[in-house]
């Protein structure tokens, strides 16, 4: 196994681009298994969980070709089996996103429960509740058997704005007899840009970027050219790491509607930045200051489903506050198992309560010392290198496997700005 280890205390400045948004690219892997013909992928992020993927497209049949940096075909000219492997299932969360193309194409799938973060109960119900009513059957056992005799459309209300429920019901409407209604849809970046994919393949499609999508089904969908779009997370991700360093950043290719309340909660933390075109800018020694609310009360962020703050980014966000003057209180709304990675900054120094699996108020400014660390999930591995980055003297951080699930090479970004890391055999 591999580990990171991290001399701290060094402004990180320059320009730095980010990978395309994995959260894009995973449901465009599936997505591609919707098709006789090749489906080519630009801009995909070379991580562990998009490699998992592909190797699952492979074992059911694709032809999986690099055809350049950062850009993959995949091409599916016949399914040699709708089995999906037990051993690839239980190391990335998204294979869940291969039940409806597979149903939807081939009329079967059998998948094994899906692997992913470890960061609190993650339902699946949408997924299998919707592709019932698109006219599946499933059939209990310890993997989830779907049959179908053919899909048709019908008017569904999810019961949570899951965005994977979504793009699992969205990629099995597609090839639905008839006119399907997603109600309560998710509309994140990711999501609209698998709708954009799906209609470039021929699918219609209305209503992308609302939480209601409209789909006529279609009999067949052709091969596309399809563009991942850049990581808004991965672009949270530098906007913290540069203000809890001090350094001055330009972030490149960036899109200014994906980052509205992302930029909105930093500058509560103190975190100023200004776009220029596509590029966004955030100005070195800053000082930090948490805005209290009117009245001077604790001001509270919390996330929530698009547009509002996403819970990938508020371990980012609580790191950033460590370095911050002032008390805030986060509220973690999804996940109860994603607060836990706290007591890691606390041991760093950090002046943190834990209230409640979802609630911790953090104190700030407060000196962070270099320690051993372990990365729990990608986000919490993130937040917790950041964290080493502005540290006084030396930090190790295990199980770095996490972080490459999420981030690109993420070490010789880093050193380009002039960070202290090596990756080094543990």
């Amino acid at each position: 196994m591999d580990a990171f280890v991290i001399e701290g205390g060094v402004p990180l400045s320059g320009r730095i681009r980010p990978s395309g948004n994995k959260n894009e690219a995973l449901p465009a892997i599936a997505a591609a298994m919707l098709s006789a013909e090749p489906v080519e992928l630009a801009n995909i992020p070379d991580i562990v969980d998009v490699r998992v993927m592909l190797e699952i497209c492979s074992a059911l049949g694709s032809e999986v070709t690099w055809i350049g940096p950062n850009h993959v075909r995949i091409h599916t000219p016949e399914l040699k089996t709708t089995l999906v492997p037990v051993e690839l299932a239980r190391r990335v969360r998204a294979s869940i996103l291969f039940a409806g193309p597979l149903v939807a194409r081939a009329g079967s799938v059998d998948l094994p429960p899906p692997g992913g973060d470890v960061i609190g109960r993650r339902r699946l119900d949408t997924h299998f509740d919707g592709l019932e009513r698109l006219g599946a059957g499933l059939q209990p056992g310890d993997v989830y058997r779907l049959r179908s005799g053919g899909l048709r459309g019908t008017d569904l209300f999810l019961d949570e704005a899951s965005v994977t429920g979504t793009e699992n019901l969205l990629m099995a409407a597609a090839l639905a007899k008839g006119r399907t209604v997603l109600r309560n849809a998710a509309c994140e970046p990711h999501v609209q840009g698998i709708a954009k994919m799906l209609v470039g393949m021929g699918a219609q499609i209305s209503g992308i970027g609302t939480n209601q999508l409209t789909i006529d089904g279609v009999d067949q969908l052709g091969g596309v050219q399809h563009r991942i779009g850049p990581d808004y997370l991965e672009i949270g991700s530098f906007m913290g790491l540069a203000a809890v360093t001090g350094g001055e950043l330009v972030i490149e290719d960036v899109v200014a509607d994906d980052l509205r309340m992302v930029r909105m909660v930093f500058e509560r933390l103190g975190v100023r930045s200004e776009l220029r075109g596509n590029e966004l800018h955030v100005p070195g020694r800053q000082k930090l200051e948490i805005r209290p609310d009117l009245s001077g009360h604790v001001p509270k962020i919390d996330d929530a489903p698009w547009p509002q703050f996403p819970t990938d980014l508020m371990s980012i966000a609580i790191t950033v506050a460590t370095q911050s003057r002032g008390t805030v209180l986060f509220f973690e709304k999804m996940f109860e198992g994603r607060m836990f990675f706290v007591d890691a900054l606390i041991g760093m120094g950090a002046q943190i309560i834990l209230c409640d699996p979802h609630r911790v108020v953090v104190v700030g400014p407060s000196t962070l010392y270099g320690s051993r660390l372990e990365s729990p999930d990608v986000r919490a591995g993130m937040a917790l290198l950041i964290a080493a980055l502005c540290a006084r003297g030396q930090s190790k951080i295990y199980n770095i496997r996490q972080i490459d699930r999420g981030y690109e090479r993420i070490e010789e970004k880093l050193r380009a700005l002039g960070a202290r890391i090596e990756r080094v055999q543990s």
